[in-house]
Formats: C-alpha cells, structure tokens, sequence
C-alpha cells in the first residue's frame, strides 16, 4: 500500500458531512473491506475519500485484478432503506457514536440504530446465555435485568432466543438495547417480532450490518464483540461449553470488561460454561447487588511505562518477499498481530500495509483480539 501512515495519537477526523459519510459507508462496504482494513486504509489515506481512489491499486498489488469499489448506488440504496425504517447513522468519532465502543480494538466504523440513542450514554451491562435456558434461568435473567434496570443500568444483549428474551422483556421500562446481527431491521428470530417493536419504540436496536441483511451464522460472532463493547461488564447465565455466550465472554475479557456468571448444577450441560468461567476467575453472580458491588471503574488504557524496548529493526524486505515471510509465520492457529511483528523484527508501519495486501486477497483472516490466522 501506499500513502504515510498517521500516528495512532492522531487518528483521522470522523465524517463531518453528508458526503464524509456516504464515503465511509462506500469504502465499509466495499469488497474484501472489513472493520480492521477499512480503519486500516483510513489511517493511511487520511480520508475515506482517498482510501476509496487508492483501492483498486492497494488490490491489484495485492494480486486482484479489475476489483471495483462499491458502487454509489448500492449506498444510496441503502441510505434509502434506513430513511424508510428510520434508523440512524452513528459514525466513530461524533458524539453521537458510544465512548465505551469506540475505544475497542475493532470498533464498528458505522453503526445504525433504531430507537433512542440517549441509551447510549448511560451506564450499560450485557446478559447472555442459553437459547435453550431453564425455568430457572429465565427467572434468574428476568430478575437481574429488573433488578439492574431499577440501579440506573441500562440491559445490552442480543434478542436471542431464551435469556435474551428475558432479560430485554424484563428492562423494557427502564432501558434495554438489542444488537442484531443482522440489519437492525431485520428481526431474529422471528418470534420476537413483537419484541423487537417493543425495543425499537422504547429501546434501542443497533446493528453493524447494511439495512435489510439477514443474519447468517458468520454474523453472530462479530456481533458479540459489540454486546460486550457496549458494557461496563457482561453477566452470563446459563451457557454450554462451546457456545456464543463464550465467546463474548472472551471478547469481554479482551476488552478489560468484567466478567460474572451465574453457577449451576454441574450435571446440568447449559451451566458448564458458566461454571468454566468462575473456575478461571469470573465473578460468581447471585443477585444483582453482587454485579453492583463489584463493578469496576472504565479507565482508559494507560501505556506501560516499563514495556521492554522493541528489538532492533532489520531493513523491510521487499513486498513479495514480505508477503511470504508473514505468511511463513501465520497458521490456522490465531497468532497476536504485536507477536507477528515482534517475529518479523519489523515496525507497525512496514507490517500493517502489508497486512491490509493479504487480507483484501483472502489469505489472512483477522479475528476479534487483535488476532491474526492463515486461510490458505
């Protein structure tokens, strides 16, 4: 890629105009372009504007031949969508946008919301579990939503099936916030329809996703980046070994949030994960005062002072040569993109461009965390 890169301590300015933001929405949904290449190609271009007009050769140097940008009117067409649904348009960076969010790893370039956004300022806590929860596990979610909402905290989950369900029903008159993981028009499951109305008139409904996109299963996982990233901290009753619940549980943790479970029987499969979590150190949750008495203040990460130096620099290899040493280094396990860089004894700046090449051409994937993994 070409193009200076900014420094991190003076990110690009967000969209201020009409036209700042059908070009970050063009860029976000153009081909090969997720979250981290879209903020990627916006450090180095400066301006959405640029990073569009750059594409095609950041992509024909990645290997891709005729790639075209999103077309203009397949955003018109989208923006049209959202006006009928009335839903708006939160961009990173206005005051707007949510600060807890906003200072993730991965934080949504766009959001669009259905609803009140005055949600978004208060203080928020996120609950999830089992789709298939027991009785207990609705009474014990009704009861912390409820609880929760009556302390001034506003309930984030996901409008799924089973604990979702019943911690939004139960924070409706006190504030609740659904993230869908498809468009926030686009209601899952279909059950909640109702629901989902419920929440749109007297909640909050966001999404990452364009208006109208069902959701698929490739959806879910990034959504619950944004359900923990919305909180102060994420509450998880009822949850299996291997499930969703989990794995914002883990984003959770990747973003300094806290972490609390609800224990369960340890024959009963819907409480293993929950049980996992207190055995490795989450907050063993009975009531709603045991979140409250616990919660920890939202402090922005502070720079270790006493990091060890970074080792010595070798000249950058050529892009090729570049190409196939990071690949060398990457595997379907996920590696750190800080520990890869460490590996290479190259900068940031050398690395990061490169990174940008193999994502657009399908050989890297990048995951929640700041990880990075070989495709092929």
């Amino acid at each position: 890629m070409t193009g200076e890169l900014h420094s991190s301590t003076h990110p690009p300015l967000p969209p201020t105009t009409e036209e700042d933001r059908f070009s970050w929405l063009r860029l976000l949904r153009s081909r090969k372009v997720g979250v981290t290449t879209f903020h990627r190609l916006l450090a180095e271009h400066g301006t959405a504007q640029n990073a569009l007009a750059a594409l095609p050769e950041v992509a024909r140097k990645a290997g891709i031949d005729g790639y075209e940008i999103c077309p203009p009117g397949v955003v018109e067409a989208e923006l049209k969508a959202a006006r009928a649904v009335k839903a708006r348009l939160l961009c990173l960076g206005t005051p707007d946008y949510p600060s807890l969010l906003a200072d993730i790893a991965d934080a949504p370039p766009l959001l669009w919301a259905l609803g009140d956004i005055s949600l978004l300022k208060r203080p928020a806590i996120a609950m999830v579990g089992a789709r298939n929860c027991s009785s207990l596990g609705t009474r014990m979610a009704r009861a912390l939503a409820t609880d929760l909402g009556a302390a001034g905290h506003v309930i984030v989950s996901g409008l799924a099936r089973g604990v979702d369900t019943a911690a939004h029903l139960a924070a409706l008159d006190t504030g609740t916030i659904a993230v869908m993981a498809g468009g926030v028009d686009a209601v899952y499951p279909l059950e909640n329809t109702d629901l989902a109305r419920d929440i749109a008139e007297r909640g909050l409904r966001v999404s990452e996703q364009p208006i109208g996109v069902h959701p698929q299963a490739r959806h879910f996982p990034p959504r619950n980046r944004i359900i923990s990233g919305l909180a102060r901290a994420v509450v998880v009753i009822e949850a299996a070994a291997k499930s969703g619940s989990l794995i914002t549980a883990r984003d959770a943790l990747d973003q300094g949030r806290d972490v609390m479970a609800v224990p369960g029987h340890p024959f009963d499969a819907r409480a293993s994960g929950c049980n996992m979590l207190i055995r490795d150190g989450a907050l063993l949750v009975r009531n709603a005062d045991d979140i409250l008495s616990t919660l920890t203040p939202m402090e922005p990460a502070q720079p270790d002072l006493f990091e060890s130096p970074p080792p010595p620099e070798r000249e950058a290899p050529d892009i090729a040569t570049l190409h196939r040493q990071i690949l060398d280094k990457l595997g379907p396990a996920p590696l750190a993109e800080d520990q890869l860089i460490r590996d290479l004894a190259l900068s940031a700046r050398v690395v990061g461009p490169a990174l940008v090449d193999l994502e657009l051409d399908g050989r890297v994937e990048r995951q929640s965390g700041g990880l990075l993994s070989r495709l092929h």
